[in-house]
């Protein structure tokens, strides 16, 4: 009898064989602890329709009842990292994760689905931006939110960090109005899709630290202004220090001359991570020291060719890497062009 139950289950996408499942079900208490795993992938088999009435936080959303579904996760998803699987009430998320793992992913099922998600008064999300989360040195948790281009919001122990805050670039808007009011802003200069004088005032609330180059100052008329080299104590668990960022290609200096615009290194209770800024992959980066997540932009002729960052990820070399200010740039073979240097790098939508 339990053979024939499990060659049923086999034939409505539950096992790959008679009698042999290939991935894991768990609970929420297991699940939960994956969805917050940098180490994990999160992936939602629904509907857009279904995953825009909300959904776990940093979840990626993939319908498996599409036709394009596997060549979809093959292009999105890492097949070294645990995939935590979810739909409405499991049944979807079971066929996906047998889909999965007979194409050389790790998957794990949420039994129940977003449904027993809800019921264990678990969150969920209606907003879109892909999120990170990682642990610092003494296991609080740091988020990083996908906003655009070069918009970061930062998220650690309930302060709110915003790199670059922009309203509008193209056709793509990000609602400063709904966030909560910034602890910390970081500007890099004052090109419009790094500068934007009315995100700032949305951001700013009677404590906020806004930290940027001279220039930016300038315009402003306030900030707290600081010039590569510059290392500032924001807090016990919050350091800064500016970097350098300019280009050096002939024909490009005139955009980002050396000496005038920010990069920054922001270490965040022992976590290291490098905001380049606008830059080409300058003989600086290699004296970053330790760094644990990057953040380095691809888009000639402003910044950097695909093949300048691969080089400028070989000098600094961090743990986990994110292409951003990529525009229209195909950052898309960087991963694995990357994976033999043991770096971990990640493409969101920060085009």
């Amino acid at each position: 009898m339990k053979k024939i139950i499990s060659c049923l289950s086999a034939l409505l996408g539950l096992t790959s064989a008679c009698g042999q499942q290939n991935f894991e079900n768990v609970g929420t208490a297991d699940f939960a602890d994956l969805a917050t795993d940098a180490s994990a992938v999160v992936l939602d088999v629904r509907t857009a329709e279904e995953f825009g009435e909300g959904h776990l936080e940093r979840a990626i959303n993939i319908d498996v009842n599409q036709s394009d579904f596997l060549q979809k996760a093959q292009a999105a998803l890492p097949t070294d990292k645990t995939i935590a699987v979810y739909c409405r009430s499991g049944r979807r998320s079971a066929k996906a994760a047998g889909i999965l793992a007979d194409n050389g992913f790790k998957p794990v099922n949420l039994e129940g689905g977003i449904t027993a998600w809800k019921k264990a008064g678990l969150p969920v999300t209606t907003v879109d931006y892909e999120v990170d989360v990682f642990k610092t040195k003494s296991g609080k948790t740091l988020k990083f939110y996908a906003l655009m281009h070069a918009s970061i919001r930062m998220v650690y122990d309930g302060k709110e960090i915003e790199i670059d805050p922009v309203n509008k670039l193209g056709n793509r808007t990000t609602n400063y109005s709904a966030m909560p009011k910034a602890d910390y802003i970081f500007v890099t200069h004052e090109h419009g899709d790094h500068f934007d004088k009315d995100a700032l005032q949305l951001l700013q609330g009677e404590k906020t630290v806004l930290v940027t180059n001279q220039r930016c100052a300038g315009i402003l008329g306030y900030g707290q202004t600081m010039a590569n080299g510059d290392k500032r104590q924001l807090a016990s668990d919050i350091a800064v220090e500016a970097v350098p960022a300019y280009n050096t290609t002939e024909g490009h200096l005139q955009f980002h001359p050396k000496g005038r615009d920010n990069g920054y290194v922001l270490t965040i209770d022992g976590l290291r991570i490098y905001i380049a800024g606008d830059t080409e992959d300058i003989p600086e980066m290699s004296a970053l020291g330790d760094i644990d997540i990057a953040f380095l932009p691809c888009n000639q002729p402003y910044t950097m060719t695909t093949t300048q960052l691969v080089s400028a990820a070989r000098m600094v070399k961090p743990k986990v890497l994110f292409p951003y200010h990529y525009g229209q740039t195909d950052v898309s073979a960087l991963p694995a062009q990357l994976q033999a240097d043991g770096i971990d790098a990640r493409i969101r939508h920060y085009e």
